[in-house]
């Protein structure tokens, strides 16, 4: 066929799988005949893609866990790169995972095929060097947040701005009660939502401090409710196992599979791993303590290259310490349980951090499947001509 677009395309995770399934379905809309394939997951499958490799291969979090995989992942890349240099898509769309995109991206440039990474690496990876190499990798980068693009033009990267699609699909203005009714909520209780990670080794290290966390916390608020949506099987059970081996089984809980919007929707205050979950939160208007933990060796790594002194995106869109954050040793069951209670008790401190989430709201809506898709599509012109 003649017209067939064929576009190749990389995501290592939900996050990525959900702004590839949204990417797709504007390209769609737009070109009659589209065909897409590499590495995604099950909302990109759903909407036709055709995954060589099973997502799973490549969600591994921290560099220490990485290593372990190091193996395998890079075997994949091989015969990832070796596939598609022999089928030579139109374009590649690499959607985050810079540590396996970025050296993908660059051997098919080099080859004459037109690339785009979308999403840009995390902040305090934001050294000259890192720019340099993705400058090498990329025809263009789009980017979610507005202080990225001045990083890349002043490289000489070519980048467009094109929001954030959880701004798009999130409401302004969320329904606390329809929320709580839908997940038999209590009302009248203080809702305070547990979001400890989405992936297994994130709940290795913060499953049961959480926990222990929620505990502490009720011991001086009596007349609270927690919920902890939770995004696979396997992270359900080993919270629910967290739960036991701790002993907290009297704890008022409400554990979900999925859920997590109407979760935040419904609660008063959260407590957050760093990560996407924490622009999340602030797009519900929740306000939260954000807190992280991982293995030493990950821990030391990334001291070493942090460039910001913020790691969740609220802090980093504020430009300020706006949300309070407990790392590594700070994030312990007490620490994260007075910092609970502080901003509980602090109403005009979760006053501001909602005028704030507000604000970034406003930010970050900007319609952002449909502007991906038109800088993808110009690409591709841009190659033709």
């Amino acid at each position: 066929m003649a017209d067939l677009l064929r576009v190749g395309m990389v995501a290592g995770e939900a996050s990525g799988d959900m702004l590839g399934a949204h990417l797709m379905a504007a390209l769609k809309a737009r070109r009659r005949s589209v065909m897409f394939a590499g590495i995604g997951g099950p909302r990109m499958i759903a909407e036709g893609f055709e995954s060589h490799y099973p997502m799973e291969k490549l969600s591994v979090r921290g560099y220490a866990e990485a290593l372990r995989n190091y193996t395998e992942i890079m075997g994949v890349r091989r015969r990832l790169i070796k596939a598609m240099l022999e089928e030579r898509p139109d374009l590649f769309i690499g959607v985050d995972s810079g540590d396996f995109n970025l050296g993908l991206e660059r051997r098919l440039k080099e080859a004459g095929i037109p690339t785009i990474h979308y999403v840009s690496p995390s902040v305090w990876a934001w050294r000259g060097w890192r720019v340099r190499k993705i400058a090498r990798a990329v025809t263009r980068i789009l980017v979610m947040f507005p202080f990225e693009a001045p990083l890349y033009e002043k490289a000489g990267v070519p980048v467009t701005y094109v929001g954030h699609p959880l701004a798009d699909v999130i409401p302004q203005e969320p329904k606390k009660a329809e929320a709580r009714a839908q997940l038999r909520l209590p009302q009248n209780k203080l809702i305070v939502a547990l979001l400890p990670g989405s992936r297994r080794s994130e709940l290795h290290y913060m499953a049961s401090t959480f926990v222990l966390a929620a505990h502490r916390f009720r011991q001086e608020m009596h007349d609270v409710h927690f919920v902890c949506p939770t995004v696979t099987r396997a992270t359900r059970d080993m919270f629910e196992r967290a739960v036991h081996e701790q002993q907290r089984t009297d704890l008022p809980l409400t554990l979900l599979f999925g859920h997590s919007h109407e979760a935040l929707a419904a609660a008063d205050m959260a407590l957050v791993a760093s990560g996407t979950a924490t622009l999340e939160t602030a797009l519900f208007k929740t306000p939260m303590v954000i807190a992280y933990r991982q293995s030493a060796l990950t821990w030391a790594l990334m001291r070493s290259m942090l460039y910001l002194p913020y790691v969740g995106m609220p802090n980093i869109l504020a430009g300020e310490r706006l949300v309070p954050e407990l790392l590594q040793d700070e994030a312990n069951p007490g620490a994260l349980a007075a910092a609970l209670l502080a901003l509980w008790r602090d109403e005009a401190a979760r006053k501001r951090q909602i005028e704030r989430f507000h604000e970034f709201h406003r930010l970050l809506r900007q319609n952002t499947a449909q502007k991906a898709a038109d800088a993808v599509l110009e690409v591709l012109e841009n190659s033709q001509r």
